[in-house]
């Protein structure tokens, strides 16, 4: 059998962290059995759904490289095979109309309350006659679920689930304007992409114990099923933006990386021994659904900031230099081949104090910065009269140093702190604050050798203060 995933997700918002785990693992599952991973956008909601919407879908997924096979379905392109489905369940007697009006719908509501019951359609027209219709109300049409008995599936994640028949109503597969409802066009979409495993979120247990009648009823071959815990806030609490979750092409503008993030949310639930630092290779040979725990997992952004520190560490300088300069370039600053061949020589000391591209991009600021370049606050603070003496002082001293290396510029500054009985803080501090502006650098004497004899000369004797 091959195997065949497929993620689903509705464009009537931003694709969120618990959207892209799911489609992570039908994407890892897939690839783990040579299988096909396909990409289905939901867009039958005409109202709420919106280009933008499926826009940042795709281009989230293509962020993360989460590539699909075949071209993407568009579920709102499917309807009438949907509509005639719907229409045959109805000719094989699996469906029938129900012309309740909106009232006496609200009526059984309200009655169900009275009695402390799940509100749900109590079957009224599901033996009577058409000819006792009401002429002024389009019907719905609805399946026809068993009334006794129980419903089970054997689910990979969650174990054998069981339900009572009592508990389930027959629910709307075609509104009365004719058109299908999710219940039956998912149903629909996924036998005819040919889709053996759906790999969704727990949030969609009820809706897949209420689909098996469908697929019952049209003798379709039901798939495997995998139902994964939802994401939750470090509080317990339902996943929103206050815990940090946001759609996707949001945190690659906050300067995530793609690796750290699908490492990150591979790791939400699913584990391989201690393990924490997996790559996309490692994951695919390593994947299986067996490993997902059934408790809900918290998505926790230090986490998140902590493992792209790794991984910012773990990339080339070049390619590094090369993601700073496109920072900046969408700030609308051109970064010249110099400055960035300075921020290149200078990135391990710049990379082992970043947690995100743009933390790294900001850092990196003072070495694209013309003398007398801007300090910040602390800085300013830091460079009081005092220290811009000193700092003139030792800039004649400094003047006379041959071999600008970061052994030889450490050497020299220690020489100058112990004749003239100062303590290494209080020179280092100025001259930090005066070639990068900054309170937090890399280290001094490895940026001062980055910057160069001349550039860094200028700057200790063209403090802007």
């Amino acid at each position: 059998m091959k195997v065949v995933t497929r993620f689903a997700p509705s464009p009537t918002g931003f694709l969120h962290i618990g959207g892209v785990r799911t489609a992570l693992f039908n994407w890892l599952f897939a690839k783990h059995h040579n299988g096909s991973f396909k990409l289905r956008i939901e867009d039958t909601d005409i109202k709420r759904s919106t280009d933008d919407a499926k826009e940042a879908i795709i281009n989230g997924l293509k962020w993360l490289e989460l590539n699909w096979d075949d071209q993407i379905v568009y579920q709102s392109e499917q309807i009438e095979r949907h509509k005639a489905i719907g229409k045959e369940l109805l000719k094989l007697g699996y469906a029938y109309k129900c012309y309740c009006s909106p009232e006496e719908l609200s009526e059984m509501r309200e009655l169900a309350k009275k009695e402390k019951r799940a509100p749900k359609y109590n079957g009224k027209w599901r033996d009577k006659d058409s000819s006792e219709a009401p002429k002024d109300i389009k019907p719905v049409i609805r399946i026809k679920c068993p009334q006794t008995g129980t419903t089970e599936i054997n689910d990979i994640v969650q174990g054998k689930i069981v339900i009572n028949n009592s508990e389930l109503d027959d629910f709307i597969i075609l509104r009365s304007d004719d058109t299908p409802t999710y219940m039956l066009s998912v149903v629909v979409d996924d036998y005819d992409m040919e889709v053996t495993h759906v790999i969704r979120g727990d949030d969609h247990l009820t809706n897949t114990l209420r689909q098996k009648h469908i697929y019952s009823a049209l003798n379709w071959k039901l798939p495997i099923f995998a139902h994964i815990p939802l994401i939750h806030g470090m509080d317990g609490g339902k996943l929103s933006k206050r815990h940090g979750a946001l759609g996707v092409e949001a945190y690659s503008d906050m300067g995530y990386l793609p690796e750290a993030m699908l490492n990150y949310l591979l790791r939400l639930g699913w584990s391989h021994g201690d393990k924490e630092i997996i790559s996309r290779e490692e994951a695919i040979k390593l994947f299986n659904l067996e490993a997902i725990g059934r408790s809900s997992a918290k998505f926790d952004l230090d986490r998140v900031s902590s493992l792209n520190a790794v991984y910012i560490n773990q990339k080339n300088n070049n390619e590094l230099a090369l993601k700073i300069k496109n920072i900046y370039k969408n700030k609308d600053v051109v970064i010249e081949d110099k400055h960035l061949l300075l921020i290149e020589n200078g990135m391990n000391g710049l990379k082992a104090r970043s947690r995100t591209l743009n933390e790294l991009a900001e850092m990196s600021s003072f070495y694209i910065e013309s003398s007398p370049i801007i300090l910040d606050d602390k800085s300013k603070k830091v460079l009081n009269k005092d220290a811009i003496e000193l700092l003139k002082s030792y800039h004649i001293h400094l003047s006379k140093l041959e071999i600008w290396k970061e052994k030889n510029i450490e050497d020299d500054i220690k020489l100058y702190c112990e004749k003239n009985e100062l303590k290494l803080g209080k020179l280092a501090q100025p001259l930090r604050a005066a070639t990068t502006g900054k309170s937090v650098s890399p280290g001094l004497y490895e940026l001062m050798e980055v910057l160069g004899k001349t550039e860094t000369l200028k700057r200790i004797i063209n403090i802007n203060n």
